[in-house]
């Protein structure tokens, strides 16, 4: 009371007049100490509101995969449903880092409605993210998607394909390349059967030979660590107690502490490659590729993962993250992924771009027997009413089925040569036959028609030839066309509103299953805030 009195006697001149003024000058009632009421949080909240959404879509989820992490005994956990709407509200406003989380479950009112009052710390958030939802991540977005098709939201009907590059939360100065690995390892090679040629002719030189067997110094294959550890410790077995030999102690402790160390280094690379030709030392995970967001506009690498999602009403009804650089060898994983989400089933139809036209695909949605309006390298170009007058392009080439040859602009006849067979990355196995002109020589179109001093070539794929044909139909339909138009507005506007609305360009977590779990807490964070989006337009 004292204290209070003390302020009251000392409070300033020219804020004693401010008080005087501001009594002749009406406000609204403004008292901090006032009860107010409601006491309930959600009477706060309005009705339309993407919070509420949120809880609503969770509490008719099925959630055993997340209860089937939990196994009972010892302190009692945070309910796992309210974690979830805690990471997925969290990601529709923008919060991606586990303290701002757990601060916003004290500061921010919708944070503790939906958390019912709870205040998990950012290490329990974390933990949750990192840990709880670490590979069943899949079976709670088939979750999601059982919800959204019993809502009526998708029918599965056309699937809208594509994918993006997303930087990893990795160094991007951390590179590491196979050639350069694989010429190192080379050089260490080269180094070891120099050293173990080394002490051969020091031991023949001092006329001693170390016990019964030799020391092999001709190499003609690589020798990897497991064979060098083992070859260093016999050379310190038969050295052990000798003074003298100095020059070969000297010898084989530089293969102990340099070549084995090194050689141990580049056989682990060998592992994190993975049929990748790069990986990052800060998360070994992420391959380095060219992103769209190039700042330097230097085409600089960056290390990153290849995300691919498909939509339907901008619904994200698959995901899948990769390693591939390449959109051509993600389809087919990618719909088997989504095949699992669904529980066997794929949408009627496959919308994407010429990213994705390669015979290998075409083969898969044919098997499969889904909808093919999947474009390829040359659908356009093939449209323009120029591309008939390009007389020089093999498509335009004259063929003869009966004997099995083509017709140059010039008359001349392309003889079949080989057949020539190639592996994709997926091991599939495609087939071309290539075709010759021997009549090159003295051609009046030769320079317009081929640069190569061997004369004009052809290869062609005759299977991939049919499949263009018939994808091609279709994309050229009436209802090709519409599809077509849609798959412009359908992805394209999903990563726009994720990268650019959302600014998530790059992930918090590292390696491929985290990463997994994050694109995951976003795809579902999208749907639901499409679903509040369908129910305001209503």
């Amino acid at each position: 009371m004292e204290q209070m009195n003390f302020f009251e006697n000392n409070i300033p001149e020219k804020v004693k007049r401010s008080k005087k003024l501001h009594n002749e000058i009406v406000f609204k009632e403004y008292n901090m100490d006032q009860l107010t009421l409601p006491g309930n949080l959600s009477d706060i909240i309005p009705e339309k509101h993407l919070v509420r959404v949120i809880n609503e879509s969770i509490e008719k989820m099925d959630i055993q995969p997340l209860l089937s992490r939990y196994r009972g005994g010892g302190t009692s956990s945070y309910n796992p449903k309210m974690m979830l709407k805690i990471l997925i509200y969290a990601y529709t406003d923008r919060n991606y880092s586990s303290r701002r989380i757990a601060k916003a479950l004290e500061d921010n009112v919708k944070y503790m409605w939906i958390s019912g009052g709870n205040k998990p710390d950012f290490r329990t958030i974390n933990n949750f993210r990192s840990v709880i939802l670490k590979g069943i991540i899949d079976e709670v977005f088939a979750s999601v998607l059982e919800m959204l098709e019993e809502s009526g939201y998708i029918k599965l009907e056309n699937y809208f394909l594509d994918g993006t590059k997303i930087e990893a939360n990795a160094n991007k100065y951390s590179f590491v390349w196979k050639k350069t690995a694989e010429k190192n390892k080379g050089k260490i090679h080269e180094k070891v059967k120099s050293l173990l040629e080394k002490i051969d002719k020091l031991n023949e030189d001092e006329d001693e030979k170390f016990g019964d067997d030799p020391v092999d110094g001709n190499l003609k294959e690589p020798i990897d660590s497991k064979k060098l550890e083992k070859k260093i410790k016999e050379l310190n077995e038969r050295l052990a107690g000798k003074k003298d030999k100095k020059d070969i102690k000297k010898a084989v402790e530089t293969l102990e502490k340099d070549c084995l160390k090194r050689l141990e280094k580049y056989e682990g690379y060998e592992t994190k490659f993975n049929g990748r030709n790069s990986f990052s030392k800060t998360d070994t995970d992420a391959t380095f590729m060219r992103m769209k967001e190039d700042h330097m506009k230097n085409g600089q690498l960056k290390p990153g993962y290849n995300v691919q999602i498909g939509t339907e009403g901008q619904f994200i009804v698959g995901f899948s993250i990769h390693q591939n650089r390449s959109d051509t060898g993600c389809l087919i994983s990618h719909l088997e992924k989504t095949k699992e989400m669904l529980d066997g089933r794929l949408p009627e139809n496959v919308v994407a771009d010429s990213g994705y036209g390669s015979e290998e695909n075409y083969n898969y949605l044919e098997t499969n027997k889904l909808g093919n309006y999947v474009k390829y390298n040359t659908f356009h170009k093939e449209q323009k009413k120029s591309f008939k007058k390009e007389i020089f392009n093999a498509a335009n080439f004259i063929y003869n089925k009966l004997e099995d040859k083509y017709i140059c602009p010039a008359g001349n006849e392309l003889i079949y040569e080989e057949t020539r067979k190639r592996k994709t990355d997926n091991g599939y196995e495609t087939s071309s036959n290539q075709y010759k002109c021997y009549d090159c020589d003295g051609c009046r179109y030769r320079e317009e028609c081929t640069k190569s001093k061997y004369g004009r070539k052809i290869l062609i794929n005759e299977e991939l030839l049919r499949m263009k044909k018939e994808a091609a139909k279709n994309l050229n339909s009436e209802k090709g066309q519409e599809l077509r138009k849609l798959r412009s507005i359908e992805v394209e506007t999903v990563f726009g509103h994720i990268k650019n609305n959302w600014g998530f360009r790059r992930f918090l977590l590292r390696g491929l299953e985290k990463v997994k779990i994050e694109w995951g807490l976003l795809c579902i964070a999208n749907n639901m805030a499409k679903i509040m989006t369908k129910l305001t337009t209503i």
